[in-house]
Order: C-alpha cells, then structure tokens, then sequence
C-alpha cells in the first residue's frame, strides 16, 4: 500500500485538521478547540521514563494553562487502553519532585496508525521508525501554528519555558510588541522598529515618555 507523505506545518500556516478518540473524548482538530490557545505534544509512549515526568509536570500546570485561555493535547503512537493504563499509573503510583496524585485530566490521542503524528511530522525515521519524538505545537485560537519546539527522544522538556512562550505569543498579539532575550512576564516589552528616518527621529524624541531607547531600532516600554 502506497503511504501518504505530509509536508511539516510551518509556523503561520493552519494547524492540519484530523479527528481522533483521545482519553477524553472523540475529537475534531482544530474546530473543537476555536477560540483558544492549544499546545500540541506528542511524546514517544507510554510507560516511558521521560515522558511519565513530563505527563506529571504537565498535569500538574493544567489549571495555569487554563487560566491563559489554553488547553493541553497529548499524543503517542500508543492506543487508548495504554494511554488510560499509563495515566493512572500516573495518578496512584508515580511522584516526581513532590508531585503526587495528580490526575492528567487534558485529552491524550490514541495514534496507532501515526496518521496524526505523520501531519505533524513527529516521525522522524532516524530516531525512529514507530515513536513519535517530542514535539510541541503553540496553535492560537484561529487554529494557526505559531510556534514549534523539536526534542529528541532522550531529553525531557520544559514546561515553564512552554508556558513562558506562549505568554509571549499573547503578549506580542495584544500589545503589538516583541519580547527581548530571556524575557519574563512582567519585563519590558520591544517596540517595533520604525520603518522610515522620521519615525526614528520620532521614536528618538519620545524617550522618557514611558519608553525607553538604547538607540532609534531598539526601545523598550513597560506594559
């Protein structure tokens, strides 16, 4: 049988739409989710060492990522009686870093023929030719990829640098900024450059007046 090739989603293009049964319930992606903020993880399965820590911290932050309008979907190459397996196991059994009976209560996808991870190009044959590496998808509420971060399979991600990206993603979209290097929610913002020699001059004058210039291209505002 012929197998069907996909091109990687690039960030600013639409999130590629497919329906799957997940932990929670069957699903259509993106239109479930219009109107929020998604982050898209696959992880390569279950009852792995890795992941289990990620599945925990990621569980753990639920309620964060609510309160910012986003919801969590998971996703391996395992089918639904693992993942439900794996996810109590979670719960009742595993406790990293004081974490404990913490339910993963956001949707995991059951991907056994990899049609899902193969959209998004989580199979990466030379990693491996059965497990999805990690990846992460920041989609915004039009169903737009915005961001994408690539890990292999050996190191585990961090979740608060996601969740600091994806402030960042609002941020920007609110405010009509950019975030500098290593930006923190609360830090001063980047204003954008001007495009022409008297909005330099312009920006330039307005220094002190709440915003503050290291020169014409780089000047920085708190929100």
């Amino acid at each position: 049988m012929e197998e069907t090739t996909y091109r990687l989603p690039l960030i600013g293009e639409d999130a590629p739409a497919f329906e799957a049964e997940t932990t929670q319930r069957h699903i259509r992606f993106p239109d479930d989710f219009r109107g929020k903020w998604v982050i898209f993880f696959s992880h390569p399965a279950d009852f792995t060492p890795v992941c289990t820590t990620e599945f925990k911290t990621f569980a753990s932050m639920q309620d964060e990522f609510k309160a910012l309008k986003c919801e969590l979907l998971g996703l391996s190459i395992d089918s639904n009686y693992s993942h439900i397996a794996w996810l109590r196991t979670i719960k009742e059994k595993i406790e990293f870093r004081g974490m404990k009976g913490v339910e993963v209560r956001f949707p995991v996808i059951a991907d056994l023929t990899m049609d899902v991870a193969r959209k998004y190009g989580m199979i990466q044959p030379a990693a491996s030719t059965t497990h999805a590496v990690r990846a992460v998808f920041i989609i915004d509420p039009k169903g737009k990829v915005r961001a994408i971060l690539y890990y292999p399979l050996s190191a585990g991600r961090n979740m608060e640098e996601i969740k600091r990206l994806l402030i960042a993603l609002q941020t920007a979209d609110a405010h009509g900024v950019a975030t500098p290097a290593n930006w923190q929610p609360g830090e001063e913002v980047i204003l954008p450059p001007p495009g022409s020699c008297g909005a330099a001059e312009e920006r330039l004058s307005q220094a002190g007046e709440g915003v503050r210039c290291v020169d014409w291209f780089l000047c920085f505002k708190r929100l």
